[in-house]
């Protein structure tokens, strides 16, 4: 073997970005959250009427803003713009080795496989699959301008399904039934959801998956959502900034000083809107569309301020201490993902020890649920990295991707660590 030649691997620990896997990690608790808050909310499992009728209806309608304002779009967009840094870094590493292209066509389409499984399998709303074919998309684009990225990425910001459906309503066309999130529907799956029997749901999910997701179009929508951000995230991998963090601390200071609270104005301008609240433009049904098609944007300029406080915090005492501990979980980022759906499934559904609390179940009570099950997912991630140098969902699409077994375990202390 010519040893000049670089020799194509999976990326050590000396190689990874721990500002990145911080941010990862966070992400992964904003998805965690507004997943399950959506999930168990109304139009789903549950009705308007079941979670009004509820005692802690009130302390559910301010946390489910809150939650909304605050994470929602903000926790996707900051993972979807992760995910096209980490396959830009991973086309930059790569791109000198041999059977570059082969290898992240091979990555891309486990990754696929492991998406459709959890969609039909576990958790209806998965992303993974979505990922998975923008990373295709990116790799076709990998030789555009940085300028081009950017372009694409904040035009692609105000492209939303909400966005679609109201360019289709316009011109007569209604992909997605109205009466999938009608009351008898609703109700149909709540009573599938608790009856407890797995391939019951599993028929509901996939008839949900194909009257809104495939057939009803909404994932092209998603689609240009992601793959906006992930030339975004690409745009931010060109720009120099993760080759010397420290030195650019005064640049992203200035972006979180400026972005967050501009960002949490326009999140909350365009929440006020969407759900018809600002009583000087009455109830419109326009007004609400504006502000749905508004959410987008005001989430992309919110997450930049959130990234750029949080790297920034973290090259801090106290920010350390706060943000420290979600590395571990963003290095376990695709086993932690899919381990969240079977929280959803064991709160909502009634297989098996399944506690079916689907329609009695309100936002605050799923805001402690996730924090508890988060902190458990840290404590979680911290011990298995300490034994092993990937989680198991990562050592596994390592193995497939390249085709032999990096080492799992970590080695007796004394030997060096995993290259």
């Amino acid at each position: 073997m010519d040893e000049s030649r670089p020799v194509a691997g999976p990326v050590g620990e000396r190689e990874r970005i721990g500002e990145l896997d911080v941010l990862r990690g966070v992400a992964l608790f904003g998805v965690l959250l507004m997943n399950f808050v959506g999930f168990a909310g109304a139009h789903v499992l549950a009705t308007e009427a079941q979670l009004g009728a509820l005692s802690t209806a009130r302390a559910d309608e301010i946390s489910y803003f809150l939650a909304q304002w605050l994470v929602g779009d903000k926790a996707n967009t900051m993972f979807a713009t992760l995910f096209g840094l980490g396959f830009y870094l991973q086309m930059q590493r790569g791109q000198r080795k041999p059977g570059f292209e082969a290898r992240y066509r091979r990555r891309l389409f486990w990754l696929l496989v492991f998406g459709w499984l959890n969609a039909l399998l576990l958790w209806i709303w998965d992303i993974l699959n979505l990922y998975a074919i923008a990373g295709f998309f990116l790799l076709a684009m990998r030789k555009w301008r940085t300028r081009s990225l950017i372009i694409f990425g904040l035009i692609a910001a105000f492209y939303s399904d909400k966005l679609q459906q109201g360019i289709l309503g316009l011109l007569g066309w209604r992909l997605v039934p109205e009466e999938l999130y009608g009351k008898a529907a609703v109700l149909e799956r709540q009573s599938v959801a608790l009856a407890g029997d797995y391939p019951a749901i599993l028929v509901t999910m996939w008839q949900w998956t194909w009257a809104e997701w495939l057939a009803g179009g909404l994932m092209f929508a998603w689609l240009i959502y992601a793959l906006g951000r992930f030339a975004l995230g690409a745009a931010i991998g060109r720009s120099g900034i993760l080759d010397d963090i420290p030195r650019h601390l005064p640049l992203l200071r200035r972006i979180a000083a400026i972005a967050i609270p501009l960002g949490l104005l326009a999140a909350l301008g365009a929440r006020l809107l969407a759900e018809r609240w600002w009583q000087p433009l009455g109830d419109n049904e326009a007004v609400g569309q504006i502000g749905e098609i508004l959410r987008s944007p005001a989430a992309l300029l919110l997450a930049a301020g959130y990234a750029s406080g949080i790297i920034v915090a973290f090259h801090g005492k106290w920010g350390r201490l706060l943000f420290g501990p979600f590395a571990a979980v963003g290095r376990m980022a695709l086993t932690n993902y899919l381990v969240q759906g079977f929280l959803y499934g064991f709160v909502l559904f009634g297989v098996g020890p399944g506690l079916g609390l689907a329609g009695r179940i309100g936002t605050s009570a799923v805001v402690v649920i996730c924090i508890a099950f988060f902190a458990l997912q840290v404590a979680f991630s911290h011990w298995w990295l300490a034994r092993f140098n990937f989680g198991p969902m990562e050592w596994l699409w390592r193995t497939l991707t390249y085709g032999e077994r990096p080492r799992f375990r970590r080695p007796p202390a004394g030997e060096p660590a995993v290259a």
